[in-house]
Formats: C-alpha cells, sequence, structure tokens
C-alpha cells in the first residue's frame, strides 16, 4: 500500500446552513412555537419537532447528532438557507485535513456520487462499499458563541459555538463493508475505525462488527488501530461495539460530549482533579491501551507510555484549530503558523496541573488562541483524527 493511512469507515453529503436567526425566528412565529414547548424532542418527524429540537440545544450548549425519522424533513430545512455541500465523515475530513500538510491516505466509503467523486482529496484513494449511486444528506447546524434568537416570549442566546448534526441515511444505517480496503490497510501504519454511530439494527451491528473484526485480526502487530467515537442515535449501540472490537482497538479517541456520555455526568473540564477522576472512571469502562480525549481547551493521551503521542497529540489540536479559524480552506503555511500561536493561560495551568497528577498516565496538551471571530464549528473532532494520524504517517510536517 502507498498510503500508510488508512481510514474508515462511512461518509456522506453534508448541507452546511449558513446560520440566519431571521430565519429560525420567522419559523417559530410559522409554528407558533413558545418557551414551554423547547423540551426534549424523542423523535423527529416534522420540521416542527426539528426546529424545537435546535433550539433546546442551542439553549443548552450541547453538540449532538440526531435521527430525523422522514429526510425529506432535512432537505426542506436546508432549503430555508444559503447552503453548502460537502462532504461528511470522520474518514474523508480526515483524509482532506491530511493533504493539507502533504501527507496521503486511503479510505472507506460507503457512499458514493458526484459531490464525493468531486470533494474527496486527489491525494487519498479510496474504496466505496456500495457499487450504485446514492445520496442521504446530512444537516449541519452550526453557529457561533453569543448567537440570539428572539420570537414570541422566546430569547435564546448561544452559550458555546458548536454544531448540531441531523441523519436519515441509509448507506451509514447498512455500514456495508469492502473487504479490498481492509487487505490493503494491513500494510498501513495506522488505520481508522468510525462511523457505527449511525446504525439502527441491533443484529445488524453485531454481524458488522464479527466481520470487521476478522478483517482487523489479520493486520501484523505494527498496525496502530485507532477508533474514533461518535454520538451514537442509540446509546447502547456504543457498549456493542466495544464488546466486539475492544481486544483489538490500540487507541479509543472521543471528545468531551461522548466522554460526558459514557460517565453520564457534566464535567468541568478545567478542574484537573475531577477530570483525572472522571479519566480513571472511563478507562474502567473502555479498558484499552489508551484513551485519547479532545476537547475545546486541551486534548490529552491516557494509559501506559502514553507520552509517545505527544507529537500526535500536538498535531491534532493544531489541525482542529486551523479547521476552526479557517474552514476547509486552509494550506499548510496555515496551519505552521497556527501551531506557533500561544495557548491559552487557563488551559495551560490546567495540563501542567493534570499532567502532574497524572504522574505519567496522562499525556495533556493546552489548545492555542485563535484571532478569529468567524468560526468553523463542524468537522473540528475529524480534523484532530487528521492531525494525529498524520504524525503516525512517518513524513516531517
Amino acid at each position: 500500500m502507498d498510503k500508510t493511512i488508512a481510514l474508515g469507515l462511512g461518509n456522506n453529503i453534508d448541507y452546511e446552513i449558513r446560520w440566519d436567526s431571521r430565519v429560525i425566528e420567522s419559523l417559530i412565529e410559522n409554528y407558533s412555537i413558545s418557551s414551554r414547548d423547547i423540551l426534549p424532542v424523542q423523535r423527529i418527524n416534522t420540521e416542527r419537532d426539528l426546529l424545537i429540537s435546535i433550539l433546546g440545544y442551542m439553549k443548552n450548549g450541547t453538540g449532538i447528532e440526531r435521527y430525523v425519522e422522514d429526510l425529506q424533513v432535512i432537505s426542506e430545512f436546508a432549503g430555508r438557507f444559503k447552503t453548502a455541500i460537502t462532504i461528511g465523515g470522520t474518514a474523508p475530513r480526515a483524509a482532506i485535513a491530511m493533504s493539507k500538510v502533504g501527507v496521503s491516505s486511503s479510505a472507506h466509503l460507503v457512499t458514493t456520487n458526484d459531490h464525493v467523486r468531486k470533494l474527496m482529496p486527489a491525494a487519498s484513494s479510496w474504496y466505496c462499499s456500495s457499487s450504485a449511486d446514492s445520496s442521504y444528506p446530512h444537516l449541519i447546524v452550526q453557529y457561533e458563541k453569543g448567537a440570539c434568537v428572539a420570537a414570541r416570549d422566546l430569547t435564546i442566546t448561544a452559550p458555546v459555538s458548536t454544531r448540531l448534526i441531523y441523519v436519515n441515511d441509509q448507506d451509514n444505517e447498512l455500514m456495508r463493508l469492502e473487504p479490498e480496503f481492509f487487505r490493503n490497510a494491513r500494510t498501513a501504519r495506522a488505520c481508522l475505525i468510525s462511523g457505527f454511530n449511525a446504525m439502527r439494527d441491533a443484529d445488524l451491528l453485531r454481524d458488522r462488527l464479527l466481520e470487521l473484526a476478522g478483517m482487523l485480526g489479520a493486520f501484523p502487530a505494527p498496525v496502530t488501530v485507532f477508533y474514533e467515537d461518535a454520538w451514537f442515535h442509540n446509546a447502547d449501540f456504543r457498549h456493542i461495539v466495544l464488546e466486539n472490537l475492544r481486544p483489538l482497538i490500540d487507541v479509543f479517541s472521543l471528545n468531551e460530549d461522548e466522554m460526558q456520555g459514557y460517565l453520564g455526568d457534566t464535567i468541568d473540564l478545567l478542574d484537573p482533579a475531577r477530570m483525572l477522576e472522571s479519566i480513571q472512571a472511563l478507562r474502567a469502562i473502555i479498558r484499552v491501551p489508551v484513551v485519547v480525549i479532545h476537547t475545546r481547551y486541551w486534548a490529552l493521551a491516557s494509559g501506559r507510555d502514553c507520552g509517545r503521542f505527544s507529537a500526535s497529540l500536538k498535531n491534532g489540536i493544531t489541525m482542529a484549530a486551523t479547521r476552526f479559524r479557517l474552514g476547509d480552506g486552509f494550506s499548510k503555511a496555515d496551519f505552521l503558523r497556527t501551531r506557533e500561536f500561544p495557548p491559552e493561560p487557563r488551559r495551560t495551568a490546567f495540563a501542567e496541573e493534570i499532567n502532574r497528577q497524572g504522574k505519567g498516565e496522562v499525556c495533556c496538551f493546552p489548545s492555542v488562541e485563535v484571532e478569529e471571530k468567524k468560526v468553523t464549528t463542524i468537522g473540528l473532532g475529524d480534523a484532530f483524527v487528521g492531525g494525529f494520524l498524520s504524525t503516525l504517517s512517518g513524513v516531517q510536517i
């Protein structure tokens, strides 16, 4: 294999809407939504349900992924805004990020169409488990800290910059696997596994995991298996994945929302002692050699000899911060410039203290301060993965 990093498993097309409070406020009026309606939405069947869901998560400052019962609701809502069509999924977004700094890769996809063929980076070869074109677009709603909607008796101001993802995607629900990708990945330095979070059938999930475990089990020892978690539509499925893949995972990676989902608790991300307790509790659940946590404030690795991933953590932070600043339109020079940005003092103090308390079992680096106000909140975890794995490619960045 001429590509030293293998990236799987799913992909999709994203409808990234440009946030417009006036459109949201008009819909609040049209659907007669009031403050008493802003309650957790169990099933998203209509555009009204979707809007209430968005407002609820915006109020709480939560980034999440949700299933929408009717794909038409996604298209209808996106059609009300200025919308960019992009490629989504951890594998293709990581491939794009890596290509920006001169690292090639090989990707496993489940969906192909004209948009995919246009948007996949030339430096990345790819295999698709579907033989026919299809498209199940994901709705991406992102807004900046301070974004405000005010209509009827509602006034909601976003406490943080974040993104919401709404999905109805048959290809990712089926998650067909392409054996040729895995045969070639045996000579890679690392293989990313991600994308099971959209599956909806427990028996099919177990079948896919059994199939995957057989292919990963054929990998030689030098291949690092890197698992990137996600917000599962069915929370029970994350444990099915763990049960089946735990013996094969070298590095298990997740963000702060996913971490708090496992722990069932809200955690102060800048409290070193509390965070160290949470890491220990998380490791007791996941039980893999190394756990990586990436947040808006810092990124860390926990486990024996975790310091060997220090360069990977730094590059992951730099890649995510560069995408946060500039979206997809960045260059290697932009990446190198971001690398020189100073870290924020409170985050630096946190990293220094948790490293001290961790006694060699924790390796943490703070995120950097950025200058830009108009920022991108989608794909930051994917960019982190791309930066992290770029280091394992052996290419000097």
